[in-house]
């Protein structure tokens, strides 16, 4: 079985307006509501491409339940711990003028011992060759020290750890040996403590050394500039397509579940790459996450090149 998990879930409102201005009213042009949180994003996707998951969590209030329904609606099983308080809203801002994007993301519930504690319960029950898929970041009251105590359940249990969390504490658990982890640019030039953006074959650099490090595979977003993916045996480069850009916040999570989807299909590493990436623009292009629907015609935009390995 596929879980993923999110530990601080939200409800996204995503605006597009032509101008935002101080001190008037602001007509919006359009508004879309969706449930999110970088976890449930990779269960949609997963649900999507045919892939049977559940979707654990940490959550609070109306707001989850929202949550949990639109999930449920979606086929897809769910095993979310209720907490005091209210599941985040958070407001995305396109504004047509000038094509900004403002992005306003508040903090989730406070998260007491006694359901972290409950949580590990779960999570140790996970049985080996299943996949745990983590996700975005935590909320009030649970330490990213937890990262190590699930990466030990993984170890133990023998069931797949796949990590897509901003927090240094990733560094720590790489000699548990994760199946993947999936920074982006500015994640893991904090991980390394760099200020200076390297070039590419830097950026390759510093995924091999995540690899000597322990992780078993490594997917780098590169935003705009596409997608790297390195393993002990090869380092591959995707482009990104060019499009529109409407919605940035979820390609990453696109990107994440459509390779995940092809690893348990057993798709060629170069082929699902093309494919994650083509999905990752396509969800970019959008207001909400892709129906792949062009996504034939995005990867005819997208080269995967051979950097390194066998």
């Amino acid at each position: 079985m596929i879980y993923t998990l999110t530990l601080n879930p939200a409800i996204d409102l995503f605006i597009e307006t032509e101008h935002l201005k101080k001190d008037i009213v602001n007509r919006t042009k359009s508004y879309d509501v969706q449930a999110n949180g970088k976890g449930v994003n990779v269960s949609l996707i997963l649900k999507a491409l045919g892939i049977d998951n559940i979707a654990m969590g940490i959550g609070a209030g109306f707001t989850l339940r929202y949550i949990v329904d639109y999930l449920n609606d979606h086929d897809i099983a769910t095993d979310f711990l209720y907490t005091p308080g209210i599941t985040r809203i958070n407001v995305f801002t396109r504004v047509l003028e000038g094509n900004n994007e403002y992005k306003l993301v508040n903090p989730g519930p406070y998260v007491n011992t006694i359901t972290i504690d409950k949580l590990m319960k779960k999570i140790k029950n996970i049985k080996a060759s299943d996949f745990l898929i983590i996700s975005g970041s935590f909320a009030q009251g649970i330490s990213p020290i937890i990262l190590n105590k699930i990466a030990q359940s993984a170890c133990i249990n023998g069931f797949n750890l796949v990590v897509d969390t901003s927090y240094s504490e990733v560094m720590q658990i790489l000699k548990h040996h994760p199946f993947l982890i999936k920074p982006d640019e500015e994640e893991i030039m904090s991980w390394f403590n760099l200020s200076d953006k390297p070039d590419l074959m830097g950026f390759c650099d510093l995924c091999l050394e995540l690899i000597k490090r322990g992780a078993q595979r490594v997917l780098l977003s590169l935003g705009s500039k596409g997608a790297l993916y390195v393993d002990p045996d090869k380092v591959l480069f995707g482009n990104a397509a060019k499009g529109k850009v409407i919605n940035t916040a979820c390609s990453g999570d696109t990107m994440l579940g459509t390779f995940i989807a092809g690893i348990i299909k057993g798709q060629k590493i170069s082929f699902n790459l093309q494919n994650s990436i083509a999905a990752g623009s396509s969800t970019a292009f959008r207001a909400g996450l892709t129906d792949f629907s062009d996504i034939a015609e995005l990867k005819k935009q997208i080269e995967i090149e051979k950097l390194g390995g066998n």
